[in-house]
Parts: structure tokens; C-alpha cells; sequence
């Protein structure tokens, strides 16, 4: 490319499956730049042809989401890397502001709890998002696409400095529920936020996202997680049995009348649920009214802005650059949008129908991707099938067997370490040799 078009400021977090970038988009005409998210799927999905197919469907999907309390997806792009090796990026909206889960966490750190008027206020705008996506239909087809989330936890809920919510991973969430074979840690702690039809692999609807707004309900206004076992396997059982704790006892603010809506948000019979997630959004906004609860995105703002000075202190300073962010930079200046890849007549030999019309019954299932001889996925990761177990129809017992172990092991290949270390070792001499001679000059 004669000029670049996204630039990589600096590494915000990683994950599982991505990795994401605080990065800069600058028009070719004027100079106009505009602050974005960067997240890069890791190497080893990027790999499996199948995976890309899914993400690329989802992350068109999410480019349709378009809502002020969804995080917005401006682009997918490719790059490639090396010769039949590609990467893939997804160009994002960047809420600057922090998650959810860090706004816990500092306000655990700080011996606080959320008000109860702030908790309500947040997740009324996710219920926005939700009943926005809930009741999208395919532009071209006219068709309800019956998005479900499932993947409604705090690293989700991302909170700016100004006040604004924004549901983030829509274009992620199906792909992570439909991979088979994860890396330990992807869906670690994303069991105690799952519904108990989820928890019994059964099919999922829009309610599954509204059992997971009432959990965080309760952990907002209790300072707990409702469903948190010594294991994975323990905290599924729990999720299956839907026991919720009297909460008011746990936070004298909470009245009768709200412990009433949380745990109608958190029926275990799907019918005896809000159906909608504005039905719930309602009953959140009519208590805040009726109680005189004034709060506004003002108050939201200093409560981000307070947690996030709270949470700097002590941290250490991050080292501006590294060499694998300039491997990654190196990346981005070959980034090629998939529209212009499109435009031009060609398509990327991993992303074959990635310009066919949503539809949402396409999605590739990954059921059989265990019985393939070849996966490009870690065999690390092979026995860590949690999320395919859960989130797709079929017997619970599957998910019992996975979380207690089968007794058996898949084969996992033998890999020396020294050419990892040999490398290593002479990367050391090389950079303290370029060291030592700029010193001497």
C-alpha cells in the first residue's frame, strides 16, 4: 500500500483468540485521523480455514449492529504475512474508557460496592443493545436474524470516560461458542455468567442473554459472582440449579420490589423470564423513577474516572514499543480491506463466500471439526472443548464427561524447545551487540 491506512499505537489486551491494538485510522485524502480498536485473531485460528469462514460471517454481522450502545466494526481487513499465511484484523470502534470487570475489580479493591441507581443505569443500556440485536432483521433478506449473544460478562461491557455503555464481541461470540477446540483460559470464568439452558445444552433464544443481564445484576449489587464452583464443572452444576441467594441481606439497598425484578431476570424457566430484554430495560427504568433515583451518564463518568485513577496507582509503566509490535505494525501497513479485495474482483483463498447475504442458518458447524486428522489448533488446547458443549444442542452428559475428564488423552505431538531458545538466545546478542555499538559512537 502507497500509504498506510491504519497505524498501531499501542497493545491494550489479549486474549484466547485475539489480541487487540490501540491504533489510528487516517483517510488518504486530508489527513483525517480518528482513534480505533485493532484486534488481530491470533496465528494459530488464523490458520483454520473453517474459523475464518466463521469470523468473517460474524464480523459482517456485527458491521449491521449499528447502535449507540454497540461497539461499532468499521472494517475487516487481511494482510498477508507470508507466503499462504494471512492475517486476519477487525477494525473497531475504541471506547476509551475500561470494561466492566476492571470496574469491578477496582471497586473491590477499594472496599466499595456500585450504587445501585449507577448498576442500573449500566445495564439498562446493555438491554438496549440486546433488544437492538434481538430484533434485527438481514437488510437484503428481510429475514430475522434470532442473534443471541451468549457471551454477556463484564470483559464485554465496555464504560468511556464520558459515560457511554457499549456491548462489545457481537461479531465474536458465535464464532467462540461454535469453535471446538480452545487454548486453556478462552472460556475460563465464562461458565458463571451462562443460563441453566446453556448449562443443560439445550437451544438458546434471546432469554439466554436476559438470564445473564440478571446475573450481573446480582454481582453489581452484591459484590459476588452468583455462580462460582470450585471447578468448571461445580459452577455448571450450579448454573443448572439457578439457586439465587436472597440479596437484600447481602445489600440493604436493594428493596423487595428490585429483588423481584433480578430474580425475574433469573427464573430458571425460560417462560417465567422477562421475554425481551427492553421488557427488562422497562422494569429497571420504571424503578429508578419510582424511587427517585436520579442518575445520568455524569455520574457514570466519574465513576470510570475514579476507578481507572485507582487502578493506575502502583502499576509500572509500559515500555513504549516493542519488537512484536513492530512485527505486527509491519502487518497492518499490508492490511487490504476485504470490500476493496471484493471491489477488485478477488477474494482470499480463506475467505470464500465472505460477500453472500447473511444468513444465519449458514453458519458453519464445527461439531466434526474433532474428527478431522488435521487442525492447525494447538494440541494443548485439544481437551478444552467447553464452550461447543455448552452452547450447542445435545446431551448434557457430554459436558459432564468434558468437565470431569474421560480418561483418556488426546496424543499431544512431541516439540523440542532449543530452536525457540537458540533463537532467542541469539536475538539477545544480537540487539546487545547494536547496543554496545551505538554506545561506543
Amino acid at each position: 500500500m502507497d500509504h498506510p491506512r491504519y497505524k498501531i499505537v499501542a497493545r491494550l489486551d489479549a486474549g484466547g483468540m485475539a489480541e487487540v491494538f490501540r491504533g489510528v485510522s487516517e483517510s488518504t485524502v486530508g489527513g483525517i485521523k480518528r482513534a480505533v480498536a485493532i484486534k488481530r485473531i491470533l496465528p494459530n485460528l488464523a490458520k483454520n480455514k473453517r474459523f475464518v469462514q466463521m469470523f468473517l460471517d460474524e464480523a459482517r454481522l456485527a458491521m449491521s449492529l449499528q447502535h449507540a450502545n454497540i461497539v461499532q466494526v468499521f472494517d475487516i481487513g487481511v494482510s498477508e504475512v507470508a507466503p499462504g499465511e494471512q492475517a486476519y484484523f477487525l477494525v473497531m470502534e475504541f471506547v476509551d474508557g475500561a470494561n466492566l470487570k476492571v470496574l469491578l475489580d477496582a471497586l473491590r479493591t477499594m472496599g466499595e460496592r456500585m450504587p445501585v441507581s449507577q448498576a442500573l443505569f449500566i445495564l439498562m443500556d446493555v438491554c438496549r443493545a440486546l433488544a437492538f440485536a434481538h430484533e434485527l432483521n438481514d437488510p437484503e433478506t428481510g429475514r430475522p436474524l434470532n442473534i443471541v449473544h451468549r457471551d454477556i460478562s463484564p470483559p464485554n461491557i465496555l464504560i468511556s470516560r464520558k459515560g457511554e455503555v457499549k456491548l462489545a464481541d457481537f461479531g465474536l461470540a458465535k464464532a467462540a461458542s461454535q469453535l471446538e477446540h480452545t487454548d486453556p483460559g478462552v472460556v475460563k470464568g465464562k461458565f458463571s455468567y451462562l443460563s441453566p439452558e446453556a448449562a443443560n445444552a439445550q437451544d438458546l433464544d434471546r432469554r439466554a442473554d436476559v438470564f445473564a443481564v440478571g446475573i450481573l445484576l446480582y454481582e453489581l449489587l452484591t459484590g459476588k459472582r452468583l455462580f462460582e464452583g470450585e471447578s468448571d464443572y461445580k459452577t455448571v452444576l450450579a448454573v443448572r440449579q439457578a439457586y439465587v441467594p436472597p440479596i437484600s441481606p447481602q445489600n440493604p439497598e436493594v428493596t423487595a420490589e428490585l429483588e423481584g425484578i433480578i430474580r425475574k431476570a433469573l427464573a430458571k424457566d425460560v417462560e417465567q423470564r422477562f421475554q425481551r430484554a427492553d421488557d427488562l430495560a422497562d422494569a429497571l427504568a420504571q424503578y429508578l423513577f419510582a424511587h427517585n433515583l436520579k442518575v445520568t451518564a455524569r455520574d457514570i463518568d466519574q465513576l470510570v474516572n475514579r476507578c481507572l485513577n485507582e487502578r493506575q496507582k502502583g502499576q509500572p509503566v509500559k515500555k513504549a514499543g516493542s519488537l512484536i509490535d513492530d512485527l505486527i505494525q509491519d502487518e497492518i501497513l499490508n492490511f487490504t480491506s476485504l470490500d476493496d479485495v471484493a471491489a477488485e474482483g478477488g477474494k482470499p483463498a480463506t475467505a470464500a463466500g465472505g460477500d453472500a447475504p447473511l444468513n444465519p442458518d449458514a453458519f458453519i458447524d464445527t461439531r466434526d471439526w474433532g474428527l478431522e486428522s488435521e487442525t492447525s489448533l494447538p494440541a494443548s488446547g485439544r481437551s478444552h472443548s467447553s464452550v461447543k458443549a455448552v452452547t450447542t444442542s445435545g446431551s448434557p452428559q457430554a459436558l459432564e464427561s468434558l468437565l470431569e475428564g474421560s480418561g483418556t488423552k488426546p496424543p499431544v505431538a512431541k516439540t523440542s524447545s532449543f530452536p525457540v531458545a537458540a533463537f532467542a538466545i541469539s536475538l539477545i546478542v544480537v540487539l546487545a551487540a547494536v547496543a554496545y555499538f551505538l554506545i561506543l559512537r
